[in-house]
């Protein structure tokens, strides 16, 4: 068997998770700048790039905070009702909500090509970076990764008459069941995301696809520091995932500036031994290095049967493509394979 042709078989079985925080859109945005050039906030800056300070100011002083967590908060424990909070979660909708991807490819659009309907990416993040890849690279393969929307999006709305989510606006049927806006904020000291029937929905789909009993082998943290704010989040995660005895074979990946020694500190609960891999870019992860194959590339470690041979020298994806149409053209002989596979399999 030659090396393209093991890079081109198609496995079954395993899966693939991807976790999403802030430090994945700002990479994407770093390398290619939103169209209309807005910025991604941080929490410490989140007031003036959003432009909260006209409504800010209405808060009595003894609510005030640097941090914009901590402000809602405390607005939220004075009154979760107030008109307040209203003009806060409507202006935080507009602001994110009209945020769109350039033209050029970017590393949402290289993520959700590098993964197929057996993966999932799950994602912290309100900005719709991640629903716009997704959408159009449908155009080029309907063969594309589930996702999950763990706080909330902007692009994704939520209709409790027909417990059915898509795009905010949109109806679900003919007759009505619109998809209204996803709730984004909450409080740090209790951010309960199970009470929320859409989010509760969210981290069902991502505890499963995440646990053992899915059969997932990889597993990979892009951007998301586990602040000491999310104590809920990280807990799902874990309790998903396991102890690092529970899940002894697989693969844990993380993609993040932040020093490897501090980043294995941060995950050592998940983490078995030296089943890690640690990278500061996209192009340095298993998502760039075997597009499409992450979970065969694994598998190739350890099922003899399998050409090993193939994967043990990657296939990495170029870094330089100008349109979609020559991202689509590289990843042409990966969807051929298959869909060649999937027609031998059903004859």
């Amino acid at each position: 068997m030659t090396k393209e042709e093991g890079i081109n078989q198609v496995y079954g079985g395993g899966g693939h998770v991807v976790i999403l925080g802030a430090g994945a859109s700002i990479a994407s945005t770093y390398r290619n700048a939103e169209r209309n050039g807005k910025r991604l906030p941080s929490m410490d800056n989140f007031v003036d790039l959003v432009g909260l300070h006209e409504i800010i100011e209405k808060v009595p002083d003894n609510l005030r905070a640097d941090n914009f967590e901590k402000l809602y908060t405390n607005l939220h424990s004075e009154n979760p009702d107030s008109e307040i909070l209203r003009a806060v979660e409507q202006r935080i909708q507009d602001y994110f909500g009209n945020m769109e991807l350039p033209d050029e490819p970017t590393i949402y659009d290289y993520m959700v090509l590098s993964l197929r309907g057996k993966d999932l990416i799950a994602t912290f993040n309100w900005d719709p970076f991640l629903y716009q890849a997704w959408v159009r690279n449908r155009k080029f393969t309907d063969d594309l990764p589930h996702l999950s929307f763990l706080h909330g999006n902007v692009a994704i709305g939520y209709s409790k008459e027909d417990k059915r989510c898509g795009p905010v606006g949109y109806q679900a049927r003919q007759d009505g069941g619109e998809f209204e806006p996803t709730k984004l904020l909450y409080p740090v000291e209790q951010k309960n995301y199970t009470n929320d029937e859409f989010i509760n929905i969210e981290w069902e789909r991502m505890k499963y696809w995440l646990s053992k009993e899915r059969g997932t082998v990889r597993a990979t943290i892009f951007g998301y520091g586990a602040p000491v704010s999310d104590i809920e989040a990280v807990s799902l995660l874990n309790n998903a995932w396991g102890t690092p005895d529970d899940r002894s074979m697989e693969q844990f990946e993380i993609i993040d500036i932040t020093s490897e020694e501090e980043l294995r500190n941060r995950w050592n609960g998940f983490i078995h031994s030296h089943h890690y891999d640690v990278t500061d870019n996209y192009f340095g992860s298993s998502l760039a290095y075997n597009p499409r194959r992450t979970s065969e590339s694994y598998f190739s470690h350890y099922e003899p049967l399998t050409p090993a041979e193939a994967f043990r020298s990657s296939n990495p994806i170029p870094q330089n493509f100008k349109t979609l149409d020559e991202l689509w053209k590289w990843h042409e002989p990966l969807i051929e394979a298959e869909l060649k596979n999937e027609n031998e399999n059903e004859s």
